[in-house]
């Protein structure tokens, strides 16, 4: 059997305006490690076999330069309604540049993200929902860092409660030890936990010189 091949959405915001959550940090420290996550996530989805194609969705030239120069596409976001109406823009522009392949939404602060948590996931999505849509729960359990579904069902919720949200929808909650794949990172708690699973080598350079300090007793 021809394994399904694939193309990966990432939705990146300005650097400078994401990861407010990291509040912890210098506000110096935040926009760089924002395009680094989301440098190390695209780097990863191209060295996944399964994996024809990454298409950035962004406002920031200056990132959509650096994704392109890994070997990504990038086009604008464009698109003020959320998350979710610019991932259908920019899943639109896929399946008119590559309507062979089945798309694949990932969100953009997966830093501990490796080749293997996402093929086996795709994999996974190949064989339980062929048809239909599926995704990956996020280590916290509430939330999703990737969804799939052929373009003619392609609809993500994404957002708070996320992954009640693609369930009640009839998307497929994907098993399996994932890791990498589960860690997105809004906060120093997640980064720190990314950082033990060991993160990609554009947040590894960035993290030198940071302290994230220790959890919370208890």
């Amino acid at each position: 059997m021809t394994q399904v091949q694939h193309v990966v959405v990432v939705p990146a915001k300005p650097p400078v305006r994401g990861k407010s959550r990291l509040d912890a940090l210098p506000d110096s420290d935040r926009p760089g490690l924002a395009a680094a996550f989301a440098e190390d996530t695209v780097a990863t989805a191209l060295r996944t076999p399964t994996v024809a194609r990454v298409l950035v969705a962004t406002d920031d030239a200056a990132l959509a330069g650096r994704v392109r120069a890994l070997g990504a596409e990038a086009v604008p976001d464009g698109d003020t309604r959320g998350l979710n109406h610019a991932l259908g823009q920019a899943v639109s522009e896929a399946h008119r540049r590559w309507p062979d392949l089945k798309p694949v939404a990932l969100l953009a602060d997966l830093p501990a993200l490796r080749p293997t948590d996402l093929e086996r996931a795709l994999a996974a999505a190949a064989t339980l929902a062929p048809d239909g849509p599926a995704y990956v729960v996020d280590a916290d359990g509430t939330g999703s860092t990737c969804y799939c579904a052929p373009y003619d069902v392609f609809a993500p919720r994404f957002g708070a409660g996320s992954a009640a949200a693609h369930a009640d929808a009839g998307a497929h909650a994907l098993p399996g030890d994932l890791p990498g794949l589960r860690r997105d990172v809004d906060d120093v708690d997640d980064l720190r936990a990314a950082v033990a699973l060991g993160v990609g080598p554009r947040t590894a350079a960035r993290l030198v010189g940071i302290d994230l300090g220790r959890p919370a007793a208890g």
